[in-house]
């Protein structure tokens, strides 16, 4: 088993160029992912946002819920139109009152390939296995289950807004 890496794969049933706006426009990425950013995406940029849970489905909207009060940030790393979008964020960062600046970032890819159906997504999370052991487990089980949770949503997105 890799503890390092999380990996989703999923087709998108739309056009490259809507998948890759879904991803790279701060606010369309806040509408499904559930977060209202300060700023547009741009490579270098550090970002913070605030949790106001998914536009696309009401129950994760309502789990989202219990994180409004945590500070959301992101570091985004490249931007390669209708290819790939990267940025790095402290992993499970949820605990109020913790200060996660002095620990690694893992590094979240979200990569694009238009295949004969539409877009293969696949995104990753890699660097676990520097994030301080009394942390790690949890962050990656809480992810794991994240990111199975997160493709769905810009699938919903996409379908909504097609």
């Amino acid at each position: 088993m890799n503890t390092d890496r999380i990996e989703k794969k999923i087709l998108l049933r739309a056009p490259l160029q809507r998948v890759w706006r879904a991803l790279s426009d701060s606010t369309q990425f806040g509408a499904w992912f559930g977060v209202k950013f300060d700023a547009p995406f741009t490579p270098g940029a550090r970002i913070t946002g605030k949790i106001v849970g998914t536009t696309v489905d009401a129950d994760v909207a309502k789990a989202q819920k219990q994180y409004e009060h945590i500070p959301f940030e992101i570091t985004i790393d490249r931007i390669e139109p209708e290819r790939l979008f990267s940025f790095r964020w402290h992993p499970n960062a949820v605990e109020p009152g913790v200060d996660y600046s002095k620990e690694p970032t893992t590094l979240i890819s979200f990569t694009l390939k238009e295949v004969a159906n539409g877009v293969m997504l696949t995104v990753t999370e890699s660097g676990f296995d520097q994030i301080p052991l009394a942390r790690r487990a949890k962050a990656f089980t809480a992810n794991e289950q994240g990111w199975g949770m997160v493709i769905q949503l810009i699938e919903k997105y996409l379908a909504k807004e097609a």
